[in-house]
Order: C-alpha cells, then sequence, then structure tokens
C-alpha cells in the first residue's frame, strides 16, 4: 500500500510558476514508477508526466513538453512536478499515482495502470 499526498497547488497568473509536491508513504518509495495527471470540469483525467523508480527516465505529455520537469528524491519519498510558462488551458485539478514498477524504462500513460492515487491540488491559471 502506499499513500501519496499532494501540495503546492494554488492560483497564478499566465506565464508563472508553481511546483507541486507529492510525499508517499507506506511502501518501498523507490520500487515505484510516479505519474502526474490532472483532470479540468468536464474533461477525463489525462496524462501529464511520468518518472521511473530510477529517476533517470521521463515521460511527458505533448502539451507539457519543455514547460514541466517532473523529479523525484527517493531519500525524501517524494515526487516533484516544476511548472513553468504556465497558460489558462493547464487549469485543473492534478494528481499524482504510483505503480508499482519491474522494469526500469515502462511508460505508464493511461491512468488504469497506476494503483494509488493522491487526493488532487487545485491549479487556477488565470489570464
Amino acid at each position: 500500500q502506499v499513500q501519496l499526498v499532494e501540495s503546492g497547488g494554488g492560483l497564478v497568473q499566465a506565464g508563472g510558476s508553481l511546483k507541486l509536491s507529492c510525499a508517499a508513504s507506506g511502501s518501498t518509495f523507490s520500487n515505484y514508477a510516479l505519474g502526474w495527471f490532472r483532470q479540468a470540469p468536464g474533461k477525463a483525467r489525462e496524462f501529464v508526466a511520468q518518472i521511473t523508480w530510477s529517476g533517470d527516465v521521463t515521460y511527458y505529455a505533448d502539451s507539457v513538453k519543455g514547460r514541466f520537469t517532473v523529479s523525484r528524491d527517493n531519500a525524501k519519498n517524494t515526487v516533484y512536478l516544476q511548472m513553468n510558462s504556465l497558460k489558462p488551458e493547464d487549469t485543473a485539478v492534478y494528481y499524482c499515482a504510483a505503480v508499482r514498477a519491474y522494469s526500469r524504462g515502462t511508460y505508464y500513460h493511461s491512468p488504469g495502470s497506476y494503483s494509488y492515487w493522491g487526493q488532487g491540488t487545485q491549479v487556477t491559471v488565470s489570464s
């Protein structure tokens, strides 16, 4: 079992930055790949970014590539999402998620691949 708690959301103007954190507990953090997803009102939950258990392989949605950076600190059991150059269309509830990873480079982009989810944190970007 893994418990995930996100923080760092808020209101920011377009072009600004936010850094989300997701603290994990309950199991060996380094055994899990971590993903970030977001869900805007009336829309399906969508993949944002993923980092492998080793931390050296990352994947991004095309819509955030070059603006968002995912990282992890296994010593602190925490994964981060640095979001720069934010746009109004980035407004959503952001969720972190964990999946037990047996292969280093596997790409988990579907919400259904993940076993554990945080409660979400709201990010609002004003124009």
